[in-house]
Parts: structure tokens; sequence; C-alpha cells
């Protein structure tokens, strides 16, 4: 049996994320005192007790998601299960930095200040209604690929996201993937809607976030990480630490290839996917991918004990 563990992304945060692993383990809360003491502000305190509108703010959800994700991660090996039964650690986006943290290429402190920096920086990069996304659902990636170029006119419309076999996002300009949205539904998508997001992430128009990435990535130590992470934009595994910095970077601009990343940790043999964070998104893109891999989440203590008695 080979094991990966897979972090989710934005759009997974809840209010009282990660409280109850708080609450039950000492290394849990740590955590998240440690994110606290590194942004300086408490952002446990917006995760636990605040607005879900003030949480969703990128600028905050990518910190707290990472945060949630190591939090549980924490809680893991405090029961004596540790990164030593992983064989791959792989994240969706923004996913990818609690990946890496997990599996040591760097800090909680170092991975919650790049989180700050990068949330801050793709809000930054188009100004709001000018960038829209939009999900498509019951086109393959190659219909999406075919949809986005046509409704681009020469503005910016690209597949940002390939999600599961029939689960593809494109982002860019709002009229482009406006166009997008209408040219999936006469291609035979079942269904093509624009999703309420604050920025068109994962596409040419996060060049400024990318050129602010570099700057704050060129500024930390990325160590070699323990097990080989499979990255986004590649879908196969890395373990060079400065090879790593540049496909952060190129992370901001690029596709998640999450369907393809799934695709190559299984063809290396991997059986079991253990879905380490809030919520059960990944966790459904994965049986969507391939039907026979035993999934896991970790968000709570029930679930740790459920692996512990597995």
């Amino acid at each position: 049996m080979s094991i990966a563990f897979v972090f989710p992304g934005q759009g997974a945060q809840t209010i009282g994320m990660g409280k109850e692993l708080a609450d039950a383990y000492p290394a849990a809360r740590a955590v998240f005192d440690e994110v606290d003491d590194a942004l300086g502000e408490k952002l446990s305190a917006t995760i636990w007790e605040g607005e879900i509108e003030e949480l969703t703010l990128t600028q905050n959800a990518q910190p707290a998601l990472m945060a949630t994700s190591m939090a549980a991660f924490r809680a893991l090996e405090a029961e004596g299960i540790g990164m030593d039964r992983a064989s791959f650690v792989a994240g969706h986006s923004l996913g990818e930095y609690a990946a890496l943290c997990a599996a040591g290429a760097f800090s909680v402190t170092d991975a919650a200040r790049l989180l700050r920096t990068r949330g801050l920086a793709m809000q930054s990069a188009v100004p709001v209604g000018q960038g829209a996304m939009a999900a498509l659902l019951g086109l393959d990636v190659a219909q999406a690929d075919a949809v986005a170029e046509e409704a681009a006119q020469g503005e910016v419309c690209q597949v940002a996201n390939e999600n599961d076999p029939a689960q593809n996002v494109v982002s860019g300009t709002k009229a482009a993937v406006e166009r997008a949205v209408d040219l999936a539904k006469a291609a035979g998508a079942k269904r093509a809607l624009l999703l309420p997001v604050s920025a068109p992430f994962h596409c040419a128009l996060m060049a400024p976030a990318a050129d602010e990435m570099a700057k704050a990535l060129a500024e930390v130590e990325i160590a070699d990480p323990q097990v080989p992470v499979v990255a986004n934009v590649l879908a196969e595994a890395v373990q060079d630490g400065d090879k790593i910095r540049d496909l952060l970077v190129q992370q901001v601009t690029g596709r998640v290839r999450w369907k393809s990343s799934v695709e190559w940790m299984v063809a290396q043999g991997v059986t079991e996917f253990w879905e380490i964070g809030a919520g059960k998104a990944l966790s459904g893109m994965i049986r969507r991918i391939h039907r026979d891999a035993v999934v896991r989440n970790v968000g709570a203590p029930g679930d740790i004990a459920a692996i512990k008695e597995a």
C-alpha cells in the first residue's frame, strides 16, 4: 500500500475549522499560535469566531487553510503517524504550500508569511470586476482548452484548474470568461457557471503577483522536502528546493494540473490518498479521477481516531 498526503486549496474554508484539533492536541494549537505570531494578528480568532466574508478574503483564506492543514498534520504526528507513511505529498494551488511545509521544505512561519503575500498580490494584480473565473462541468480538458481559446478573442482566457475528468475551470478577463460560459454550453457542457471569486487566479493576468512571489520566495530558505512533492504545474514529483522555488513562482500564472497529478501518483503505485485539512473537495475529485482509490479525511480528532483504528 502506497499513500499520498494531499492538502486542500481555496474554497475549503469554513468558520470553526481546526478548532476541535486545537482543543484536542497541543501540537495543533501551537500551529495556530505560530501563524498568529508570524502575521502579527489573531487570524485564529477570524478562523474560529469571525465572519465567513472576512475569512474568505484571499489574504486570510490562504494562510488560514495552510494553518488548518498543518494543525491536522501535527495532530497525526502526535499520534505517531508521520511523513514516513507517505510516498508523495501534493496540494491544490495554495495547498502546495501546506504540502511543502508538512514535508519540511519550510517552516509554518515562512508558509504563513508567503501565503499572506501571495493572497494580497493575487488580489491586487487585477482590479476588482475586470477578471473572472468559471467552472465548466461535463467537458474534458481538451474541450475546455478549445473553448478558452475561442473565447479569448485577443483577451486572456485559459484553463486555470484541471480538477477531474469533467470539471475544469477557466480564468481571464471578465468578458472573455463570460464568452467561454456561453461557448461551453453550446459545446455540450452539463453546466457552465461564473464562480464567486475575487480575482482571476492561475492565468496570465496574475503576472504581477508572480513577480511579487519571486521576490518573496527569494528571501526564504527552501530545503529539499523529506518526500517528493507532486508539483501543480508539472504533475510529477520534485524534491529539489531550488527547483521548487521556481515552480511556486510559475504556479501563480500556471495551470493547477490536479487530475494529471493524481493520475501520475496512481501510475507510481499510490492506492490511498489522505486529504489533510479542511473539507472534502479533493476527496471527491480523486474518486472521480480514480474510482478504486481509497480516500481518507484528516480534519478532526474523530478522523484521526478512525485512521488509527484502520
